[in-house]
């Protein structure tokens, strides 16, 4: 009888062992069931990794606000040359006729040039306005129409330096008194009145004779470094 129930003991046994194993082998993926899975016995998601230097991955780097590829910027800054605006009392004019001008008896173009008399650096820019001075006299000056040609940058005049500007008029035609090609009659003027941006009016009177031109038109270059001819 001892034997025989040492016997069921052992038998009972090994049935408990082999019912472990195959409840081991029945889990998914046959791990455990204590490893991977919730004790419900659903799979258990594996926890999201942290970074151990206490930064987020890089995400994406956004667009810029302006495109790279817009060509220009919305304004143009000119440089900085240094030196203050000229004003009135810095330049001193003078005007002679200019070696290129249109066909005819009149003044056809001249040379107005500025001298900066001021001993200290200036600048200048733009175009000039002109009006033709009646009898020398400002308070009756005579607006010229101005047409413009070519860039206005700002010029720096050093001390002692000069700018110019070429004027081109509506020529006088023949001999003597001569024509205007509209029918105008042609107008004469002793001294013009030449504007410069920022540095006042200037009365000027041409070195050899007097201005002589159809039409009350004048056709101006910008302010420049380089003597025109």
């Amino acid at each position: 009888m001892y034997g025989i129930g040492i016997r069921r003991v052992a038998t009972a046994m090994v049935t408990a062992s082999a019912a472990t194993l195959l409840m081991t082998a029945c889990q998914p993926g046959g791990s455990p069931a204590g490893a991977g899975s919730s004790p419900s016995g659903a799979p258990v998601k594996p926890a999201a990794s942290t970074s151990t230097s206490g930064s987020t991955s890089p995400s994406t780097p956004s667009t810029p606000a302006a495109s790279a590829t817009s060509g220009s910027p919305a304004h143009t800054t000119m440089p900085s040359t240094g030196a203050k605006a000229c004003g009135l009392p810095d330049l001193k004019a003078s005007m002679y006729q200019a070696a290129v001008r249109p066909d005819g008896t009149g003044t056809g173009a001249a040379i107005v040039e500025f001298t900066n008399v001021s001993g200290k650096a200036c600048t200048v820019q733009g175009y000039p306005t002109v009006a033709g001075a009646g009898n020398g006299s400002p308070e009756k000056n005579r607006p010229l129409k101005v047409t413009t040609t070519g860039g206005a940058s700002t010029v720096k005049v050093a001390a002692g330096g000069k700018a110019w500007t070429k004027l081109t008029f509506v020529q006088v035609q023949g001999e003597a008194d001569g024509y205007c090609k509209s029918g105008a009659t042609p107008a004469s003027y002793p001294t013009l009145v030449v504007g410069v941006p920022g540095a006042g009016a200037h009365q000027v009177a041409l070195t050899d004779g007097v201005i002589a031109e159809c039409d009350d038109k004048v056709t101006v270059t910008a302010l420049s470094a380089a003597k025109p001819s």
